[in-house]
């Protein structure tokens, strides 16, 4: 099929592209701007893509469009409704991320548990040389043993997760819309009631939109450590900040954000250089092994298309 792939940048210089481009004629555009989709996909049958926004306003001079091939699991950029009407299939990958994104998710955790930054910071200005004592113990950490570790969100990522913070010694509850027997679910109130971090993975919609919000966060133990590897919408950035100042929340970190890259004016540059405070360039999806599996994710999607198969990733 002719192909083009419309962000491959997204998926990193280092990855080998080959399972699509060796089985279909593809066009390769490491990045491309809103005004050129249109332009670039009218004369191709496949479009790849990750976060670039197909919506009837360019998916329109594409007449010979078929399929819609999204690198990622989330899908709001694609105008579902439109290509339903149009015959235009989409498929998503489900699941190849979930190893890396649960690491980077614990990750940030223990930076925030362990106060890590403060940490090596002391050893990297030289105070450590200069104290002339061989250990510095502030601030003060604490174990996570023995801690409630709230998991917002139990899909495949939020299990994984939860099966680390088990490891540790944690008492793990979930907010999750269908019980599960392999969790102890609990309404999202009862989770910010008891929780001593939370890790929060839930999709955005409608009724998730800013559901991490003040009326939750009040509701949270002082000195809380969130996480949020999920959505950014998902999150009241503002109300974050506030507590954060305050000292409700002791430790923040963040992978995901309204806007990407969040801009000068957003929330995240005034909180972004607070010590308990961890963000990172939406990248905790990203592991090489990761991205290696999304992009032969995507080459089976195709064929499993132009097949006729049924696919698990086939949204439409």
């Amino acid at each position: 099929m002719k192909t083009v792939i419309l962000d491959a940048a997204t998926l990193g210089n280092d990855i080998d592209l080959s399972p699509i481009t060796k089985a279909h004629e593809t066009t390769v555009y490491q990045t491309t701007e809103p005004c050129d989709v249109a332009e670039r996909i009218k004369d191709c049958e496949t479009v790849i893509t990750n976060k670039i926004k197909l919506s009837e306003s360019n998916l329109k001079s594409a007449v010979n469009l078929k399929l819609i091939c999204v690198t990622a699991t989330g899908y709001d950029n694609i105008d579902i409704e439109y290509c339903r009407k149009n015959s235009i299939a989409v498929y998503n990958i489900i699941g190849y991320s979930t190893n890396s994104v649960a690491q980077v998710t614990v990750g940030m955790v223990l930076n925030l548990v362990n106060r890590l930054a403060d940490y090596t910071e002391y050893v990297k200005s030289g105070e450590y040389t200069k104290s002339g004592k061989a250990n510095c113990l502030s601030p003060v950490y604490c174990e996570l043993a023995g801690k409630t570790w709230g998991i917002a969100g139990a899909g495949n990522i939020g299990k994984q997760v939860a099966k680390v913070a088990e490891a540790f010694g944690c008492r793990v509850i979930a907010f999750k819309r269908t019980p599960d027997d392999e969790l102890e679910t609990v309404s999202l109130q009862t989770l910010c009631e008891e929780s001593d971090i939370i890790t929060v993975h839930l999709p955005h919609s409608n009724t998730t939109d800013r559901i991490i919000g003040s009326e939750m966060i009040e509701k949270m133990k002082d000195g809380v450590v969130i996480v949020n590897t999920a959505r950014g919408k998902v999150i009241d950035e503002e109300a974050v900040l506030k507590a954060l100042k305050s000292g409700k929340i002791g430790g923040f970190g963040s992978d995901v954000y309204p806007s990407e890259p969040f801009d000068e004016d957003s929330v995240y540059n005034k909180l972004k250089d607070m010590k308990n405070v961890c963000l990172t360039p939406h990248m905790a999806w990203g592991a090489f092994e990761a991205r290696e599996r999304c992009v032969k994710a995507v080459a089976e999607n195709m064929q499993a298309f132009l097949c006729n198969k049924p696919s698990k990733n086939r949204i439409i």
